[in-house]
C-alpha cells in the first residue's frame, strides 16, 4: 500500500460515524444530494433509473476522502486503461473489452465486436426464418456466467412473449438436464453448447448427453441441431459444430461480463435482435457515464464508496440485493458470481496480500417474499446489512393497478423501517418489540423493465465492482479460486491425487474409490 493510499484510509477511519437521523436532520439538500439518474434515448423521449443513495451513511466528508482514496488508487488511470483495451487482467495477461462489445472501448476492439453480434444476428434471422427447420426449444448449455446471464435476461424478457421457449442448463446433476429434455420436442430443438474454451466439463458432458437425447428421438443430424458459443472456435469445429453455427467472442471477454457477447445468443434468439440491441444501448449508457464522469457525481464510484465504508470501516460482511419484480428473480444468483468471483481475493494485483476485507457476501432474493423470510434479522438482527432495493415504477403485469401499488408501498416502506426504527409496543417499551433502526439501504427506481433497463443495471454492477476492485487494489477478472476444486475432481475421476482420510472415506462410500 502506498503512503497516499494509506494515509487516505487512514483519514477515513479517523471520521465520525454519525447516525442516518443525524445526517438527514442536518442537511436538507440530502437527498437532491445523493440522488441521481442515468438516462437513455426512447422513442417517447427519455427513460432511464433513478440511483438513491441517501438512506446511507454517507456524507460529503466520507465522500471527499473516498474521492482522495480513489485518486490515491489512479481510479481514472485504470479506467482509462479498462476503455481503451489495455491490460487490466495482469495475471493473465489480458485486456477486458466487455464494453466494447456494447460499443464503447478501443476502436479495433468495437470494430470486432461489432462485427461479431452482426454474425449472432444473422444466425438469429436465420433460424426464425426457418433456415433449421422448426425450431421451437433451445436448450442453452453452460455453467457459470455462460449459463447466469442469459438465464436472467431470458427470465425477465420472455414473461410476456418468447419466439423460442428457451431452457438454461448448468448443473451437471442430470436431473437438470432431464428437466430440459421433458419440456422440448427433439424434432424442434437446437442444443448451444457456450464454453470459452470449449473443454469445460459440465458444459461438454451435458452436451454429449444432449446430442445422445437427439439420436435415441431419431434425430438424423444431432451436431446439425448445435450452434457453439465459444472463444476458442476451432475446437467447436473439432467437436463437430460447422462453423457456420460457430459464433466466437473475443478471449478477452471473461465469462461473467459475456451476455453482451454470442453468449447473448439465447436471448436474443428468445426475444429477436430488435430487443437483444436495445439491452446493448441501455448497458453503454451506463458505460458512458462511467467513463465520462469523475468523482462522486460518477454514481457506479459512488456505490464502491458506499461499499467500501460498510466493508472496511464497520465491518460489514454481507450486501442485500431485493429485487422488487419477480422478472428480476435470478438477479442476486447473477450478482452473486460477478461481486465475488470478481472481488472475492485474498492478494492485490501486484501479488501482495489484502490489507483489509474484500468482498462481502452477496446475498438477497425478491420481494415482498423475503419480507416475510430475512427481513426479521436486517431489522432486529445483530448483523449490520447494506440492502439494495431495485424496483419499477411501471408494473409489469396487466392485473388490478393495487398489486403494484402495494409492492412500491412495501418496498418503500422497507427502506423507511430500516433507517428510522422504533417500537411497535402500545407503550414503546417492549424491547422484543423494538426496532433499532439506523439501517442503511439505496434504492434502484427504474422507470420501466424492460431490455433497455436490465442491460443497465448489469452494466452499473459491472462497473461498480470495477471500481470497489480499484480501491481495493485488486484485479477482478480473474477466478483462480474456482480452479482448485476442479483440479482435484478431476485426481478423483483418473484416480491420481492423495487425498486425506475424510474424503477417502466419502468416496470409498459413495463406490467412488478403486
Amino acid at each position: 500500500m502506498s503512503d497516499n493510499i494509506s494515509s487516505a484510509w487512514t483519514h477515513l477511519q479517523s471520521l465520525p460515524q454519525r447516525t442516518l437521523a443525524e445526517l438527514f436532520e442536518g442537511d436538507d439538500a440530502r437527498v437532491d444530494t445523493l440522488s441521481a439518474r442515468i438516462e437513455w434515448d426512447v422513442e417517447e423521449g427519455q427513460a432511464g433509473i433513478l440511483f438513491d443513495w441517501s438512506k446511507t451513511h454517507l456524507d460529503a466528508d466520507l465522500i471527499a476522502g473516498f474521492e482522495k482514496l480513489a485518486k490515491a488508487c489512479d481510479f481514472a488511470g485504470k479506467r482509462t486503461k479498462l476503455f481503451g483495451g489495455e491490460i487490466v487482467n495482469v495475471t493473465e495477461g489480458r485486456a477486458a473489452t466487455h464494453s466494447a462489445m456494447r460499443g464503447v472501448g478501443d476502436d479495433a476492439d468495437v470494430e470486432e465486436g461489432q462485427a461479431l453480434l452482426a454474425r449472432m444476428g444473422m444466425l438469429v434471422e436465420a433460424i426464425h426464418g426457418g433456415a433449421l427447420g422448426e425450431v421451437e426449444h433451445l436448450i442453452h448449455i453452460g455453467i457459470g456466467g455462460s449459463a447466469l446471464g442469459p438465464a436472467l435476461a431470458v427470465d425477465a424478457l420472455t414473461r410476456d412473449l418468447a419466439l423460442v421457449d428457451v431452457h438454461v442448463v448448468s448443473n451437471i446433476d442430470g436431473v437438470a438436464l432431464e428437466a430440459a429434455f421433458e419440456a422440448c420436442d427433439p424434432a424442434k430443438t437446437l442444443i448451444a453448447v457456450a464454453s470459452k474454451t470449449f473443454t469445460t466439463i459440465e458444459t461438454m458432458t451435458n452436451a454429449a448427453s444432449a446430442l445422445k437425447w437427439l439420436s435415441d428421438n431419431g434425430v438424423p443430424d444431432p451436431t446439425g441441431r448445435v450452434v457453439a458459443l465459444t472463444a476458442s472456435p476451432e475446437r467447436a469445429v473439432e467437436w463437430g459444430v460447422d462453423e457456420t453455427r460457430v459464433l466466437p467472442f473475443p478471449e478477452s471477454v471473461g465469462g461473467r461480463y459475456s451476455l453482451w457477447s454470442s453468449i447473448g445468443f439465447p436471448v436474443a434468439l428468445a426475444v429477436g435482435m430488435e430487443d437483444f440491441t436495445p439491452m446493448l444501448a441501455g448497458a453503454q449508457a451506463v458505460d458512458l457515464h462511467f467513463r465520462d464522469t469523475d468523482g462522486a457525481e460518477n454514481l457506479c464510484l459512488r456505490a464502491a464508496f458506499a461499499d467500501q465504508y460498510y466493508t472496511r470501516l464497520r465491518g460489514c460482511q454481507t450486501r442485500a440485493c431485493f429485487a422488487y419484480d419477480e422478472r428480476l428473480g435470478l438477479l442476486p444468483n447473477y450478482l452473486q458470481q460477478l461481486e465475488m468471483e470478481s472481488n472475492g481475493k485474498r492478494v492485490k494485483a501486484d501479488g501482495s496480500p489484502v490489507d483489509g476485507p474484500t468482498a462481502p457476501i452477496t446475498w438477497g432474493g425478491v420481494g415482498t417474499d423475503a419480507q416475510h423470510a430475512v427481513f426479521q434479522l436486517l431489522h432486529q438482527g445483530t448483523h449490520l446489512v447494506p440492502v439494495d432495493f431495485i424496483v419499477s415504477i411501471a408494473p409489469g403485469d396487466a392485473l388490478d393497478p393495487a398489486h403494484h401499488a402495494i409492492l412500491l408501498t412495501n418496498c418503500f416502506a422497507q427502506g423507511a423501517a430500516l433507517m428510522a426504527g422504533g417500537n411497535m409496543a402500545a407503550d414503546g417499551k417492549d424491547p422484543a418489540r423494538a426496532f433499532p433502526g439506523d439501517r442503511p439501504s439505496a434504492t434502484m427506481l427504474c422507470d420501466d423493465l424492460d431490455a433497455a433497463t436490465l442491460g443497465a443495471l448489469i452494466a452499473f454492477h459491472e462497473h461498480r465492482v470495477f471500481a470497489n476492485a480499484v480501491l481495493m487494489e485488486i484485479n477482478p477478472f480473474d477466478q483462480f479460486g474456482v480452479e482448485l476444486g476442479k483440479k482435484m475432481a478431476n485426481e478423483i475421476g483418473s484416480g491420481d491425487g492423495d487425498f486425506d482420510a475424510s474424503t477417502k472415506a466419502l468416496l470409498e462410500r459413495a463406490g467412488l474409490a478403486d
